[in-house]
């Protein structure tokens, strides 16, 4: 997460805890009851994503660790593929000749 999208995320919480308040006050609470209604909703907001992060945590499905998974697998895939190319571009005894080198 960028530093701007963090910004913007405790932007729009402090704007949903107002929203909340105001929310819960038309509601018919007092100003101190929608006050600790408004609360108690963005703390169980606050809880409930640190406890979604903590899964990906736990399960290894964090952004960074994706993103290295799909980069991994785009170059093994291209290395690969660039592996047979020149593979395939040498003559037919260069080819048995690297097959005997490397064994196979």
């Amino acid at each position: 997460m960028t530093r701007a999208r963090a910004l913007w995320l405790c932007l729009a919480v402090f704007v949903l805890g107002g929203l909340g308040y105001w929310g819960f006050k038309a509601a018919g609470l007092g100003g101190i009851d929608a006050g600790i209604a408004a609360e108690a909703v963005l703390v169980l907001l606050v809880v409930g994503w640190t406890g979604s992060y903590l899964f990906r945590v736990v399960t290894g499905r964090m952004t960074f660790m994706e993103q290295r998974r799909r980069y991994r697998s785009a170059y093994d895939a291209l290395t690969t593929e660039q592996l047979r190319e020149r593979f395939e571009s040498l003559s037919p005894e260069e080819q048995q000749a690297l097959l005997k080198e490397v064994g196979q």
